[in-house]
């Protein structure tokens, strides 16, 4: 469920981000900017801006129902994109259909883009018989969402009366709660940041919650339009975020830089400097949150608290001001005539920087947070001229060990990279340890459940770790030795873009929205993901088979110019022990281009499966960039998909 909220936080980006343009025009076009100059074809300029910005907020549902489907389908395909809008249209006019006062405004887009992007990734590969096969896949999608959305809408008729009623409550409580209202709002919105839902929050206060008439006599809703509109009530729900992002995150960025060790300071200067002065510009606050939030959970939580605080203390003064991006400078002077006391941003700011500044820089000396530039020295970590082991059974020693020895594994399992344990307690697990052994990251799924990134030789270790818990994981004669994964030269590892070619026809996407963390944070290496249309898998280079999974999902690859590549079919298609999958290969079989390594019967095996979304992984590549050069619709064997850089 987690995953699911962050993913429609992400969604929401794509609508949010016509805010800006929005803003910008509803500003410039307004009587006190461009419309106030007497030459006629200003006034013009001014009319035509201003209804271009008021085209995109007076149809916000619709703009968020087009984004949220487009963001959440598993592609990002205009398909989606179309049934979102046809879902909207549909809820719309169903709703009025059966209560004219019914309102559900950018909540209705919402549920409108999630309804079309779910029945999008359902349904956009189905397949029908030969005389009903032009209404198939994505030309399905659209029917089968008016059709869903209109028993939706039917259902929400009956049931969004009483909701309206609760949400109007609710929003009328924070407005009218005053210091208390928006200081809980600015709490949270930070708070929420780390798992991605802060957007959810902010949809719901800067698109929904209160009403303005403007001079048309159009109801305006939530903070950002009603702010823009210049309804003397808006903008205490973006006012207080100004001495935050334009003093405070840069002030915590001073006591950061001031607290780190003299020796480094040097190295993080000047990245202090710049994620400081972006702040400042531009409101855009994450890459100094970033650099805090999982190395010193303590200081997001008083981050949090004091922007809580910040919105508490400008309601109470009559600081009211809006922003159309973020809260920095840029939004501040365009936003200065319609602000209320703009001018208090000074004093405010310059006093919560300080509270910051002393804050950050006391709890950072106190407790010994490790904040950029104060990280302990990897004393004990491996270094190139250490004793270097290639012994495997010493390897499941010290992996057994770190995992909490042999009474904390209760089971031991793998699937194509990675050790999948079922421990008695998680937190026994020595994170540091396990990647001296050569593990490349940690997963904690809960309390007993722990993935380890060990990469494709995780079979070999998953064994070796077997045969020990059964002997009573004895200590070996060498087990102070140091334990270090031999790592092949990178720079003997190349491959051209013009020499790699696309192993699967379908749909090439970026590695980052493929749902697994495993592979969309790179912790098995760079590379893309594809969305199969196709069920062979081809070659993608000349070199030889170097990995056969038992269970047949994934296939591990190496080029004769030693590049290192993982193709993984599906996700959590270990599972199948090889159903749906038949092998054209054995494992160091030399390879060339083209041919045909795997069949995939997709249509047996997606309903099974989270995903058939297939990772192209380039393992020895870890550290570089792989950039997509086509994305979208590809064929096997077409070249240039990708490029590798440093």
């Amino acid at each position: 469920m987690l995953a699911f909220l962050q993913k429609i936080g992400k969604s929401l980006m794509f609508p949010i981000a016509t805010l800006p343009a929005a803003a910008l025009l509803v500003r410039l076009g307004a009587t006190d900017m461009l419309g106030s100059f007497d030459a006629e074809w200003i006034k013009v300029v001014a009319s035509i801006m201003a209804a271009a910005g008021d085209a995109i907020l007076g149809n916000l549902p619709l703009i968020f129902a087009i984004g949220i489907a487009m963001g959440l389908a598993i592609d990002v395909s205009g398909g989606a994109a179309l049934a979102g809008a046809i879902a909207q249209l549909v809820l719309v006019s169903v709703l009025g259909s059966i209560n004219d006062k019914l309102d559900m405004g950018v909540f209705g887009g919402v549920i409108s883009g999630i309804t079309a992007g779910l029945l999008y990734n359902k349904f956009h590969t189905v397949k029908f018989p030969e005389w009903l096969s032009f209404f198939g896949g994505r030309r399905f999608v659209p029917i089968i969402t008016s059709v869903s959305m209109a028993i939706i809408a039917g259902l929400l008729g009956v049931v969004w009366g009483p909701i309206q009623d609760g949400i109007d409550w609710i929003a009328n409580w924070i407005i009218g709660a005053g210091a208390l209202g928006v200081g809980t709002y600015g709490f949270f919105n930070r708070l929420l940041i780390p798992v991605g839902l802060h957007h959810v929050v902010n949809t719901v206060v800067w698109f929904n919650f209160g009403e303005f008439t403007n001079a048309a006599g159009e109801i305006v809703r939530g903070d950002i339009s009603r702010f823009l509109a210049k309804d003397p009530t808006a903008g205490y729900f973006q006012a207080g975020f100004f001495p935050i992002m334009m003093f405070g995150l840069p002030a915590a960025c001073l006591a950061m830089f001031m607290a780190a060790k003299k020796e480094k300071r040097a190295i993080v200067g000047g990245m202090f400097l710049s994620i400081a002065l972006t702040a400042f510009l531009t409101g855009v606050t994450e890459p100094i949150e970033f650099t805090f939030m999982f190395l010193s959970p303590v200081l997001y939580v008083v981050h949090a608290v004091l922007t809580g605080l910040s919105l508490a203390v400008a309601y109470l003064v009559g600081f009211r001001d809006g922003f159309g991006f973020s809260a920095g400078l840029i939004d501040y002077v365009l936003n200065w005539n319609i602000a209320s006391r703009p001018w208090l941003l000074l004093p405010l700011g310059l006093a919560f920087g300080a509270v910051y500044y002393v804050i950050f820089y006391f709890l950072i000396k106190k407790l010994d947070l490790k904040t950029p530039g104060r990280e302990d020295d990897d004393e004990d970590e491996l270094s190139t001229d250490s004793a270097v082991s290639n012994d495997l059974d010493l390897r499941a020693y010290k992996t057994i060990e770190a995992l909490g020895g042999q009474n904390n594994i209760q089971q031991v399992d793998y699937c194509t990279t990675r050790l999948r344990m079922t421990l008695s307690d998680s937190e026994q697990v020595d994170d540091k340890v396990l990647k001296q052994t050569g593990a490349r990251g940690v997963m904690r799924i809960n309390k007993q459940n722990v993935q380890v990134i060990i990469g494709t030789s995780v079979e070999f270790l998953a064994e070796a770790m077997k045969d020990r818990l059964k002997k009573g994981n004895p200590v070996p004669a060498n087990a102070d030795a140091a334990v270090e994964t031999p790592v092949a030269p990178v720079e003997e590892a190349v491959i051209s873009s013009n020499d790699f070619e696309m192993p699967i026809t379908g749909d090439v996407i970026p590695l980052s929205e493929v749902p697994d963390q495993a592979f969309s944070t790179e912790m098995m290496g760079p590379g893309f993901g594809i969305q199969p249309k196709d069920g062979v898998v081809r070659a993608p280079f000349d070199g030889q088979v170097v990995m056969i999974f038992p269970s047949k999902h994934a296939i591990g690859l190496k080029s004769d110019t030693g590049v290192e590549v993982l193709i993984h079919v599906g996700l959590d298609t270990v599972k199948l022990d090889g159903k749906g999958f038949e092998l054209h290969v054995t494992d160091g079989q030399l390879i060339q281009r083209g041919d045909a390594l795997l069949t995939v019967d997709f249509n047996a095996i997606e309903p099974l499966v989270p995903s058939i979304i297939t990772p192209v992984v380039f393992t020895s590549a870890i550290g570089k960039k792989v950039v997509l050069q086509k994305t979208g619709f590809q064929e096997a064997g077409t070249p240039n998909i990708v490029s590798i850089e440093d």
